[in-house]
């Protein structure tokens, strides 16, 4: 059966907004085709620099895969799709399925490989017209989610609940392979010399040659769902809130992270060759594309992004940073406010009030969540005087640890995230104490260091003896950082500037020298690349400096905050910053957990930022009926008048060729609306005349001898 949609990449500008895609692919590094759910199909003929986008109704695509001239696309219906790179109509192909097929690949233009659920794996040997049967190994209880081959014989498929397989033979048999893998695998790939499986919560592990698996401890709690690359030294995943990942010059960790626009998951990456990689997102249309490798990469085809500040949570209350996240479900954070906690399940878009700190205090400036028991809270809040409280039944009953004034504006109390168990307190006036038994008793460990007011604490990663704190008072003119390397006993001031406080440090696992200040009331920034041995300014916002964070997944995204509207974020490991507004009230606390969730915490209300993609493709072109029509037929455009789009269908009784283009009143062309093969059936094509003035236009069609013009009218 053939679902005729023409591959025509004649361009004309019209801005999509739309949900995202499921996989990428191409064959030659010029032609690119991206499919996703709701029958999407984007394709490019030029390397990215242009798009035309299709759909085909009623169809989710769940992969695609190219060979030469052929594109093949399963889908969840349990049907294989193919068609061409160029201009040529869609052809389903049947399985006699109906379970989802969930990964394609082919080695060549005759010989493919399907996978799906209930152990679903099929083989073709002649280009996907016919479909057979080759999963023997597989058990049917085991739900497949990607399948790779590095030739005819070798290939590896993977499934939910960490199962993996590979055979020898061509599908003939499969045999379990024992990776160690317990989470549900999103992705797998088969280099010459080794093989990456990719899962859910982190997952990462990589086989080279005969040797046993080594898992990649990724730490990170989102999801790594795509691998592409050259070789088994050449590895880059993707996933998450848009992290893209490599194993180059010998990095086991994966601690290359690449620079990219995307603010959003990645669910696909694609590379073609060393150089040359596009990526997609479930979560809109913009494709992004390196050239070098992953030292950098950019939208295509004039995509833009704009950014902005959304509402999620209005409350009061709110100073220091009270946001932390769940140790184990990346979607699922809490917040303090006033003497109340929150939580949201989805990302931050929603939250619930769980529970309140009745007769602890008035307002929290520091709420953890420990990781080593979700039941267990542990805060620092405001009475007669400060105190640090815990709960150890999610909220219901609270006790008080240890009392003594602090700051009214810092955030006094850190979890050692290396060891969880041990938390540090600075109080005004002098002293550090420290908690051994998860928050519950204090003791003082400084004989009384002579610090301020301390606004925050800092323990470094994997080096627990490492410890900062930022100091201030406000009026003193004097921003302090002080760095301990015994554990927080003896501590030397190693950064004094002229300005009040030091409301703000943030670091990250990926990069133990890497630290960022902020300061109050002054507008620097400032940098450490020694571990805090010194302090630099790295730029200035323009504005009065306050919460910070580094996103807990890729060090290449750094925020900062204000004690105001205003915020900035660097997406490229600080050398260029953006400064955005439209936050309510004061600042108070940030979290990135991942690169599609950044949060600010204000004195009042919590907002996420939110990122919208415009991308600019051609005719958005839809088959809107399969029948046969009784004739040829060019309707008049909806609506007419129109300003600045409209709607424009015409019938086919048969296939052939087809052109529709628009010409002003001196008959000269100024759209190509649909150019290429067709086959019979009704379609709908939109022509946007944002960048035409005001006026009379003409459209045609034209397909096997049959020509018919109608006149419509643009008013501005």
């Amino acid at each position: 059966m053939s679902l005729a949609i023409l591959m025509s990449m004649i361009f004309c500008s019209q801005i999509i907004y739309a949900q995202g895609f499921n996989s990428i692919t191409t064959p030659d590094g010029v032609n690119v085709i991206a499919v996703g759910d709701a029958g999407l199909i984007f394709k490019s003929q030029n390397g990215g620099n242009s798009w035309a986008s299709y759909t085909i109704p009623s169809v989710n695509f769940r992969s695609v895969a190219s060979y030469n001239n052929s594109v093949w696309m399963s889908a969840s219906n349990g049907k294989v799709y193919k068609t061409l790179k160029s201009n040529s109509p869609v052809n389903a192909i049947e399985l006699g399925l109906t379970s989802s097929l969930n990964s394609i690949a082919f080695t060549s233009e005759t010989v493919g490989y399907v996978c799906g659920d209930s152990g679903v794996v099929y083989k073709t040997i002649n280009g996907g017209n016919n479909w057979t049967s080759a999963s023997t190994g597989i058990p049917v209880s085991v739900s497949l989610t990607a399948i790779s081959f590095l030739d005819e014989s070798k290939g590896i498929a993977a499934g939910k609940d960490g199962k993996v397989y590979t055979t020898v033979n061509g599908g003939a048999q499969w045999t379990a392979e024992a990776t160690g893998a317990t989470r549900n695998i999103k992705d797998v790939k088969y280099f010459a010399d080794g093989m990456v499986v990719t899962g859910e919560y982190g997952t990462l592990f990589i086989k080279e040659g005969t040797s046993n698996w080594t898992q990649v401890n990724t730490r990170i709690q989102t999801d790594v769902n795509a691998v592409s690359g050259t070789s088994i030294s050449d590895v880059h995943v993707c996933g998450g809130g848009g992290f893209i990942r490599n194993n180059k010059n010998n990095d086991a960790r994966f601690y290359n992270f690449e620079i990219n626009p995307m603010l959003g998951n990645l669910v696909d990456i694609h590379y073609y060759n060393a150089d040359l990689g596009f990526a997609v997102s479930s979560l809109n249309n913009a494709i992004i594309r390196t050239t070098n490798g992953g030292v950098l990469w950019t939208l295509t085809a004039g995509a833009t992004v704009s950014n902005q500040w959304q509402l999620k949570l209005s409350a009061t209350g709110g100073i220091g940073n009270n946001l932390s996240s769940h140790p184990t479900d990346p979607n699922t954070v809490f917040c303090g406010y006033g003497n109340r906690v929150y939580v949201s399940r989805n990302r931050g878009e929603n939250w619930t009030q769980i529970a309140t700190a009745t007769g602890m205090g008035s307002n929290m400036h520091s709420f953890y969540v420990s990781p080593l028991d979700t039941n267990v809270w542990v805060a620092a809040i405001t009475g007669s005087p400060d105190r640090v409280i815990k709960t150890t039944n999610y909220g219901a009953n609270w006790t008080i640890s240890y009392q003594q004034n602090f700051s009214n504006y810092g955030q006094p109390l850190e979890m050692d995230q290396n060891n969880p168990s041990v938390f540090y307190f600075a109080p005004d006036g002098g002293g550090f104490y420290k908690s051994t038994d998860n928050g519950s008793t204090f003791t003082e460990i400084s004989g009384n260091y002579a610090f301020r007011s301390p606004c925050d604490i800092l323990v470094m990663w994997d080096s627990s003896n490492v410890v900062f704190v930022g100091d201030g008072v406000t009026g003193s003119g004097q921003a302090i950082i002080f760095k301990s390397t015994n554990g927080g006993v003896n501590w030397t001031n190693i950064r004094t500037v002229t300005s009040s406080e030091t409301p703000s440090m943030c670091n990250s696992v990926f990069d133990q020298s890497l630290i960022y200040a902020t300061e109050w009331s002054g507008s620097n920034i400032y940098l450490s690349t020694d571990y805090g041995s010194s302090f630099s300014i790295s730029h200035s916002t323009g504005f009065s400096g306050w919460a910070s964070g580094i996103c807990s997944e890729d060090p290449t995204l750094i925020m900062t905050g204000n004690y105001g509207a205003n915020s900035a974020f660097s997406l490229n490991k600080g050398n260029t910053w953006t400064n955005l507004g439209g936050l309510g009230g004061s600042g108070a606390g940030m979290l990135v957990p991942d690169r599609g969730m950044l949060l600010s915490m204000q004195t009042s209300n919590l907002y996420k930022m939110k990122s919208t993609y415009s991308v600019l493709t051609s005719i958005n072109e839809t088959q809107i009926s399969s029948s046969v029509p009784s004739g040829f037929d060019l309707s008049q455009n909806y609506p007419n008048p129109f300003n600045p789009s409209t709607l424009i269908k015409y019938s086919l009784p048969t296939e052939g060729n087809v052109t529709l283009k628009v010409y002003d009143q001196l008959g000269r062309e100024v759209s190509t609306l649909s150019e290429g093969f067709k086959t019979a059936g009704v379609y709908e094509a939109t022509f946007d005349a944002s960048r035409l003035s005001s006026g009379v236009y003409f459209y045609k069609l034209a397909s096997s001898g049959f020509e018919m013009t109608k006149k419509m009218l643009l008013v501005k």
